[in-house]
């Protein structure tokens, strides 16, 4: 009876983000075809939905871990698939979840196939902020952010997550992992009312962040991605006080605004050539070769002296990054740092991947709105490489810091 039918979120249904869920469901018709879908509203209420088609075994169970789908939003075997498919019905849409109070609330539910009607239903609570974590908005002379910091007495590995948009998912998460986060971004007020950035701002948050009572070591650590990567380079190059430095699918160059240091002039602004934008019959455009080559003489002020830098840098590339040709600024920032004699680096690259790597298993976004351009932009990628990717890159993340930003040193120094 269809009242027996039983959907199970396992080990349970209420997780971390960035945890996954064994989903499965239990006393089916024998090789019963059934439709699994999910769905998830974000914060500006727009509706995301997946599909997969399932054939029950001769028990009548469907497992995703270990079943194909043989139909639906994806194929194969992807035990997460529900979730790293979940699309609006409108193009160009990103799922927006950026505060960290409120969990992504995911309902599950099996469909009979022949008929449409639902079997059963689960709800999954998916949480940024864990048990002890405290969320501190921070203002404070130029410092416009979010301060998480993870329970216990530390001392705790600091790290400044820089975003081109105010976000707060990705630095909440970390605190949960052990690290004390400050989320700033880029852009306070919106891009086409800026007209220059202040470096000044960031330094005055690392400064903030080694202020904290529970954060040990002698430096942090930078977490960045796209246009907030070249701005992580910079701190890199011109802040002592870095340590570790991840940039993810940016450029070698400052883009789009000059950088300002101590009321001065710093690093003018790669060039941006139009010509080059790509539009698609979708109504998006490619931006991935708008950017003229960083070693040109035009750019000469604008490429960023990462070879000064004293920091450990992890770079990451999405080979199919239509945003940005962000292998090839690998390639340029890798070979600069050996021919200056330097080994401070290692590099990712994910030969599938597309521009946003997000916090794993989030909706895959092939395009949406382009903050600083204004037009919609195609981010590239394959859905089931680019979900895998970011599975693989959070780990990294988490390990690279705890390398670099040990506590140990400090420790050893005070005594």
């Amino acid at each position: 009876m269809a009242s027996q039918i039983s959907l199970e979120l396992l080990p349970r249904a209420r997780c971390f983000f960035d945890e996954p869920v064994q989903i499965k469901v239990t006393w089916l018709r024998s090789r019963q075809v059934v439709t699994m879908r999910a769905r998830s509203t974000d914060e500006r209420g727009v509706l995301f939905s997946s599909s997969a088609i399932y054939r029950a075994d001769d028990r009548g169970e469907v497992d995703l871990n270990k079943q194909p789908s043989i139909g639906g939003s994806f194929v194969g075997v992807e035990p997460m698939g529900l979730l790293w498919s979940l699309r609006a019905e409108a193009l160009h849409q990103y799922f927006q979840k950026e505060k960290a109070l409120e969990p992504q609330v995911v309902t599950f539910s099996v469909h009979d196939e022949e008929e449409g009607r639902v079997l059963a239903e689960a709800t999954s609570e998916r949480l940024l902020l864990g048990d002890g974590v405290t969320r501190l908005p921070v203002i404070e002379g130029n410092i416009n952010g979010v301060l998480f910091t993870p329970p216990g007495a530390g001392p705790f590995p600091a790290v400044l997550d820089l975003n081109s948009f105010p976000t707060e998912k990705r630095a909440a998460l970390l605190a949960n992992k052990g690290f004390v986060v400050l989320a700033l971004c880029v852009f306070n007020v919106k891009p086409e009312n800026t007209k220059e950035i202040h470096l000044d701002r960031f330094r005055d948050g690392i400064d903030f962040l080694q202020r904290q009572p529970k954060v040990g070591g002698n430096g942090v650590g930078v977490l960045s991605r796209s246009k907030a990567s070249d701005i992580a380079l910079s701190v890199a190059a011109f802040l002592p006080s870095v340590k570790a430095c991840v940039w993810i699918n940016g450029r070698s160059a400052n883009t789009f605004f000059p950088l300002y240091y101590n009321k001065r002039k710093i690093l003018s602004t790669q060039l941006f050539d139009n010509s080059k934008v790509i539009p698609t019959e979708s109504g998006a455009f490619i931006n991935k070769y708008a950017h003229t080559n960083p070693l040109a003489e035009e750019n000469k002020g604008s490429l960023i002296p990462i070879e000064q830098a004293k920091a450990q840098f992890l770079f990451v590339a999405s080979e199919d990054d239509m945003c940005c040709n962000s292998k090839a600024y690998v390639d340029e920032m890798v070979e600069r740092l050996k021919r200056h004699g330097k080994d401070n680096f290692e590099s990712v690259c994910y030969p599938r991947a597309g521009h946003i790597l997000n916090l794993p298993f989030s909706p895959f976004c092939p395009s949406s709105p382009h903050g600083i351009c204004g037009y919609r932009a195609i981010w590239g990628g394959e859905p089931r490489a680019h979900a895998a990717a970011e599975v693989h890159l959070w780990k990294k993340i988490q390990e690279f810091f705890r390398a670099h930003l040990s506590c140990d040193d400090a420790d050893e120094s005070n005594k």
